[in-house]
């Protein structure tokens, strides 16, 4: 996932933390919307390249 700034166009820093802040958002999205389960980050060369969430579905014994 990237995110285009114009700001950050020309400056890896400025884009490396619009990249992260995507990211974060990403996580914080996937985590408000499980009850169950869990969410898992994939990171090649200290980057996050996948997000992958599991959800669980409990069945109540009732």
């Amino acid at each position: 996932m990237t995110t285009t700034n114009p700001d950050s166009e020309n400056n890896p820093e400025a884009n490396g933390r619009a990249s992260e802040n995507a990211w974060l958002r990403e996580v914080a999205r996937a985590l408000r919307s499980i009850r169950y389960g869990s969410v898992e980050l994939t990171v090649h060369d200290g980057r996050v390249v996948e997000l992958n969430k599991t959800e669980r579905i409990r069945k109540s014994s009732s």
